[in-house]
């Protein structure tokens, strides 16, 4: 059996609802396909699951500071983690169901709950029915990685995949990979009792190439659990559970949660039946701007290309994928950079960073959160938050922090970065007292003295 359409778009995640979002504007003809459980890898694993184990964990620890506030009782309280667990799993359903609802009005034509291979460059085969498509997006997302030399242990290892699946936590637990979603589970499970072992090959944790926010964001975290950095763990089987060594060191715990990353869902689309170029991971060539793959008639968007692995840019890329399959070919700005680790303090990076920068043409500002007033009445003092803009004309470039309320920071200076705008500009908006975004004015002039050309009286703007 065979049939032709439009558009065909492989993989129903964020990537491929939101390419369906403006496919369907276009034509009826197209097909989804997805062979795995539906509902995107953020709402199901990702995002939203782990924020609302964060909030429980950050509720349950702000009792630390009741005694300082005249709030007395702190010591009585205690968590109930099946409970707890019981809750996060109710607010990770709600998510899912509210993204099965791109779904659910699909019918049997259109949506096909099976895998797809390609068979030729606009052919794929899918339960044995041939479907010829004049377009074909691949938005196949990503799985998580697991050492083969860990075979020996799996059962003692649990992925990001399965952790929200568990109705209680272990006594003892080794996090592996200390990038965004390792960072913020290990924070959580430590702030709810269990004793916690970070880990990453890495000298500093969440990819932060500033040594200053790095070194600020190690030293915090690390006062609530241990971190052991710049070595690759090795797991061995024990009667106890798993003994994990880390360079010198080594520990024995119950369950190990693998956060080494995610590898594209790729091997299993027959793309050695498609005459595309591959770079030296296997992922396709593709143009950022456009998401086609070469000069042909497939694209790509999502987490499955291994370049902005977030919920926004899957986004972003699947709209362009979608408007390119069903529009001439459109070349579409990219968004600045931003990502954001919620753990505490939080972690945030903005536009390019200090490893993507000439050191000689920037000015870096910079401001410690200790003297911050609404940081230190809220007890969350200790962060440190450094912009980096042009030397020669002010204009901003990126950032870099670990500090409260980075969420909202990272989103302003994102924004002023996106428009082009200059730290003289940021300085002649208007800033409330007292908040947080004072810190960034103070970042702000302490980067305006190192300016080359700067502006005498930069908070005034004339009629």
């Amino acid at each position: 059996m065979s049939r032709e359409v439009d558009v065909a778009i492989i993989g129903a995640g964020s990537a491929g609802l939101f390419a369906l979002s403006q496919v369907r504007k276009q034509t009826d003809s197209f097909v989804l396909i997805d062979g795995g459980e539906l509902g995107t890898t953020c709402a199901r694993v990702g995002c939203m699951p782990s924020k609302a184990l964060i909030q429980v964990a950050e509720d349950f620890h702000r009792r630390k500071v009741f005694e300082r506030e005249g709030i007395e009782g702190a010591d009585s309280l205690k968590v109930d983690v099946p409970e707890a667990m019981e809750h996060v799993q109710d607010l990770r359903d709600t998510f899912v169901d509210r993204t099965l609802g791109a779904t659910d009005h699909l019918d049997e034509a259109h949506l096909l709950e099976s895998y797809a291979r390609f068979t030729s460059n606009d052919t794929l085969e899918v339960d044995g029915e041939e479907i010829r498509a004049k377009k074909i997006i691949i938005a196949t997302g990503t799985t998580p990685i697991v050492p083969a030399a860990w075979q020996d242990v799996a059962e003692n290892v649990i992925t990001t995949d399965e952790f929200f699946e568990l109705e209680d936590l272990p006594a003892t637990m080794a996090v592996i990979g200390l990038g965004s979603i390792g960072l913020e589970i290990g924070q959580a499970l430590s702030r709810l009792g269990v004793d916690v072992t970070g880990m990453d090959q890495l000298e500093t944790v969440a990819k932060l190439a500033d040594p200053v926010v790095g070194d600020l964001a190690v030293d915090a975290i690390s006062k609530e659990f241990p971190l052991w950095l710049g070595a690759m763990a090795e797991l061995e089987p024990h009667d106890e559970g798993v003994k994990v060594t880390c360079g010198d060191k080594s520990v024995v715990v119950e369950k190990v949660l693998a956060s080494l990353g995610r590898r594209p869902n790729l091997d299993q689309l027959g793309l050695e039946n498609v005459s595309i170029e591959l770079d030296e991971r296997g992922i396709p060539v593709y143009d950022p701007h456009t998401m086609q793959v070469g000069d042909s008639s497939i694209f790509i968007a999502g987490d499955v290309n291994a370049d902005r692995a977030l919920l926004h840019e899957a986004g972003h890329e699947g709209r362009v994928a979608g408007y390119n399959t069903v529009h001439d070919i459109t070349a579409f700005k990219r968004k600045t950079p931003l990502g954001i680790t919620f753990c505490e303090p939080s972690i945030a990076t903005v536009g390019e960073q200090l490893d993507e920068l000439n050191d000689a043409e920037i000015a870096i500002g910079e401001i410690q959160f200790g003297p911050v007033g609404r940081a230190l009445i809220m007890a969350k003092n200790r962060g440190v938050l450094r912009v980096y803009a042009n030397k020669a004309d002010g204009r901003l470039r990126g950032a870099a922090m670990a500090c409260v309320k980075a969420e909202n920071l990272a989103h302003l200076l994102a924004w002023s970065i996106q428009q082009g705008l200059s730290v003289q500009d940021l300085l002649k908006m208007p800033f409330y007292h007292p908040v947080i975004e004072e810190a960034l004015q103070a970042a702000l002039y302490d980067a305006l003295g190192k300016l080359d050309v700067s502006e005498e009286v930069v908070e005034l703007e004339k009629l």
